[in-house]
């Protein structure tokens, strides 16, 4: 195993150089044994060297917490995932009656409640999810729920108040109860204050000149981004992490039937060409690469990006852990490659994509948006690209640092039914979506990262 070891670290290094990252936290649970790899400095400015207890920002793999919370109340009896949600929210509004009625608690673990990504120019309030979910009638909806699955980060907050309500307690405390402290997992945290005692990664930026900047504000974005904690707000360490893979392969540990923790890994919604996975599970990614099926989530903080991935047939897992935008990304997708090949044998191809069609590229051509975000697809003749930035009236709105825009970068469409792409290069190389159509065959939206960006 130390061989193994030892080509990881490599890897790690050579890739943290590669893609600018200043440190990066990864680990390995492999035939029972543990395996990390640390590599640079919480922070460029006050650098500390990071180790296996280092806290990142987890982002959206917080959801894998609050689903794993959430089936603890449903074993208890205190759940129902089939029962509307209004039975554990009686206050909930949403922007259609009929849709606030219909919408069921695995509705929300599972993306397919039609909810829009999140409440982006929420009005100033006190931060509760009570709060949160007092605004959601102006939360646009993109389909009826059960149609189709669209990543939703407000549906995670708003299982988070389901949670409040049926335990009495706060989020947090419940979670700790129901999840944190049964399992030791002393490491992970919510508050600030509780962070600040531990060395904790700061997330970075790389301006145009190459040089990198501390990402601020240091957990979240402010803008809009009330009572976010059951969507993206744990901290967490690479030991802690890899402690919640164990748990998650294992038997359940007596909070848990194994058959529970199994069925979080059965696909409930298939995917369209997405680079998120092939289906939803509860709460994970499921995705079969090349033969083997893996179960995992990811998470984008400011200048911080997390990754676990599990494959639940090897009893395997691996953590990435690092702290720069945009790049920490691709380095976090190298690593798990890197990890299947190194200890699976599993070699991931990618998809190869078609040479430039300028008549269906002008089929695709215009502008896309969710409530945060722009999408412009252009075509020049030669090539198709693909750019997403933050609307700029949220930007003027904001009082804080907000990540920056991924500039054009070159798509592709692929082979199939002719409407999945394949972005190519820049920050967001690898991922993967589709262009919707309507009834009349016209292009009336895309998925990017799992969300339906709609036709403007």
């Amino acid at each position: 195993m130390s061989g193994e070891r030892e080509r990881l670290a490599a890897f790690v290094e050579s890739a943290a150089k590669e893609y600018g990252v200043p440190g990066a936290a990864v680990a390995v649970l492999t035939g029972g044994e543990e395996i990390h790899v640390t590599y640079g400095v919480t922070n460029v400015e006050h650098p500390l060297p990071i180790d296996e207890h280092t806290l990142f920002h987890l982002a959206s793999v917080s959801k894998s917490f609050t689903a794993t919370a959430l089936m603890r109340l449903v074993e208890q009896g205190r759940v129902d995932l089939d029962a509307p949600v209004r039975r554990y929210v009686p206050d909930l509004r949403l922007a259609d009656e009929d849709t606030a009625a219909r919408i069921t608690v695995l509705h929300l673990l599972n993306h397919t409640a039609g909810l829009d990504w999140n409440l982006v120019d929420a009005e100033e309030g006190d931060g509760s999810l009570a709060a949160f979910v007092g605004q959601l009638d102006r939360l646009p909806l993109i389909a009826p729920p059960g149609a189709r699955a669209s990543y939703s980060q407000a549906g995670y907050n708003l299982l988070g108040r389901v949670v409040e309500n049926v335990t009495g307690l706060t989020f947090e405390k419940a979670l700790a109860e129901l999840v944190l402290q049964p399992l030791s997992l002393t490491d992970t945290v919510f508050d600030l204050d509780d962070v600040v005692v531990r060395r904790f990664a700061v997330g970075h930026k790389r301006a145009e000149d190459g040089s990198l900047t501390l990402a601020r504000p240091w957990k979240s974005r402010r803008a809009g981004l009330r009572g976010n904690n059951p969507g993206g707000g744990i901290v967490s360490s690479a030991s802690d992490l890899l402690r919640w893979a164990r748990f998650q392969l294992g038997d359940g540990e007596g909070l848990l039937t194994a058959e529970t923790l199994r069925r979080m890994q059965e696909p409930t919604v298939e995917l369209r060409g997405s680079t998120l996975g092939d289906a939803f599970g509860i709460c994970w990614f499921l995705r079969d690469v090349e033969g083997v099926r893996t179960a995992g989530h990811g998470g984008s903080g400011n200048g911080q990006f997390a990754e676990l991935l599990l494959v639940p047939e090897r009893d395997f897992a691996v953590v990435s852990l690092s702290n720069a935008d945009p790049d920490g990304y691709q380095f976090n997708q190298s690593v798990l490659k890197r990890a299947l090949e190194l200890f699976l044998g599993v070699v991931e191809r990618e998809p190869e994509p078609l040479p430039y069609d300028e008549e269906r590229a002008r089929e695709v051509v215009g502008r896309y948006q969710i409530d945060a975000m722009n999408l412009d697809i252009a075509a020049d003749g030669d090539r198709l690209t693909l750019a997403v930035g933050i609307k700029p009236e949220i930007r003027a709105a904001s009082d804080a640092e907000m990540p920056p825009d991924h500039p054009a970068a070159e798509i592709g469409f692929l082979p199939g039914d002719g409407d999945g792409y394949l972005v190519v290069e820049g920050g967001l190389k690898g991922q993967r979506g589709f262009f919707s159509r309507g009834a009349d065959g016209t292009v009336t939206g895309v998925d990017l990262a799992g969300r339906l960006f709609t036709r403007s």
